[in-house]
């Protein structure tokens, strides 16, 4: 089965699960909280970013760094497929930082503490980007990304349903941009598929 889930990655999954829950429960402020994908939206990374052409595969948003262990789980499945991730909040990173040592996957992941809108432009051939910051951000990074998706290559954006009015520019432009083929997933809190022919 694809999702042989190794048993560091589990436990600590199963740890930012909890934490993700009791966060968004316990008044835990709002920048403070994890705010990470639910399992069945990992799911789908991890099938999505497996079955995309050869490349660099770029996160956007890591946050405790559970969606990074779905991307690393596809990841594993690849010879030398590494994954870089981008988080703005030092608090984050450093719980990103503890993720990967805990989950032994520190070797898969290059974190980048900083704004990837200043790092984007270096990368030449993207064939997984994942997009989980604040909303702001979105249509800037998509216009980053775009050009640089490989044939084949997949940008997923998350919140598409759940924040759709705060994403309104970045959807419109997303779904009649001629260079991709674009289609919102209901899973999770939906789930911006974009796939350059």
């Amino acid at each position: 089965m694809f999702f042989n889930i190794p048993p560091a990655m589990q436990a600590r999954m199963q740890e930012l699960e909890r934490i993700d829950e009791r966060d968004r429960v316990d008044g835990t402020p709002r920048q403070r909280r994890l705010r990470q994908i639910p399992p069945q939206t990992g799911r789908l990374l991890a099938v999505l970013a497996a079955n995309t052409p050869r490349g660099h595969w770029v996160e956007i948003g890591t946050s405790a760094g559970y969606s990074t262990l779905w991307l690393t789980l596809a990841a594993l499945s690849r010879k030398e497929q590494k994954i870089t991730t981008f988080e703005v909040l030092p608090e984050k990173a450093a719980l990103a930082r503890e993720t990967f040592e805990i989950a032994e996957v520190a070797d898969q992941v290059k974190l980048v503490e900083d704004d990837a809108r200043k790092h984007l432009k270096s990368f030449k051939k993207i064939s997984f980007c994942f997009l989980d910051a604040e909303k702001d951000t979105y249509l800037e990074c998509y216009e980053l990304i775009v050009p640089r998706l490989v044939s084949g290559g997949i940008l997923v954006a998350d919140n598409a349903l759940n924040h759709r009015e705060a994403l309104e520019d970045f959807l419109k432009r997303s779904q009649s941009d001629p260079r991709v083929d674009a289609l919102i997933v209901p899973i999770g809190k939906g789930e911006m598929i974009c796939r350059k022919p």
